[in-house]
């Protein structure tokens, strides 16, 4: 089965934007998200986008002020950030999110791990590392953002078929097959060219993380922590390092 990073390059990231909407709808919407959390940012702090992709949050946060640390695994997606950047103060990394903090020379103010990037950890331990890594890695009363899907209760029969977008050239479906530990998603492509169809399916596992287990990982690691509940079940944690 493809890695998270293969399963990406060969199928989800030239179509990442389409599916978010659209770049430019994407970026509002990941701007006013941000607007919404209310994470005090000053002109010029030092901020870290996790699984960036192609830039819904990191650009928005750099038109504030922020100076963004962008970390991807997709080359593809950070040379769209890197297009619809511009001149932003953007560096964009690409590397594994595990390993963001080699790549940090000071103190951040702030850390953002935001659409569904979490899950895509290799195992449930690599989160306790990741929230460690996090803790050190902020000034203190830093703030991290968690957003995930909530994978931790099964859904079940034709729940697993999930429609993502569809328009008059592309048809994009995902279906998920639960293991004890992780979902596997299948992605099933249909892409019209001329007058025939193409189809692509390719699949790679997500970790069935619960909204309980990511908030005890971040208490444990001495952050103050907020869960919020999100539409077409996402979940938000927003935790302050104390």
């Amino acid at each position: 089965m493809p890695s998270v990073a293969e399963h990406y390059e060969r199928v989800l990231s030239p179509v990442y934007a389409w599916m978010a909407g659209g770049a430019e709808a994407a970026i509002v919407a990941g701007g006013a998200e941000l607007e919404a959390l209310k994470v005090p940012l000053v002109p010029g702090a030092r901020v870290v986008d996790l699984g960036c992709g192609f830039g819904m949050h990191a650009i928005p946060l750099a038109r504030a002020g922020a100076r963004v640390l962008a970390v991807d695994t997709s080359a593809q997606l950070l040379a769209e950030l890197a297009r619809l950047a511009g001149n932003l103060e953007i560096e964009r990394v690409q590397d594994d999110l595990l390993s963001f903090r080699a790549h940090l020379k000071e103190k951040a103010a702030a850390v953002f791990c935001m659409g569904d990037t979490l899950t895509h950890l290799p195992e449930h331990t690599n989160l306790d590392f990741l929230v460690q890594e996090v803790a050190e890695a902020l000034a203190p009363g830093g703030h991290v953002v968690f957003s995930f899907r909530d994978y931790s209760q099964p859904l079940l029969e034709e729940q697993r078929f999930i429609p993502v977008r569809s328009d008059e050239r592309r048809i994009l479906t995902c279906f998920l097959e639960y293991e004890e530990d992780t979902v596997v998603v299948h992605d099933i492509l249909h892409e019209r060219g001329g007058d025939a169809w193409e189809t692509r399916v390719s699949s790679y596992r997500k970790l069935r993380l619960s909204p309980d287990r990511v908030v005890g990982s971040l208490e444990t690691s001495g952050f103050d922590v907020r869960r919020e509940a999100q539409a077409r079940g996402m979940v938000r944690v927003v935790a302050r390092l104390g």
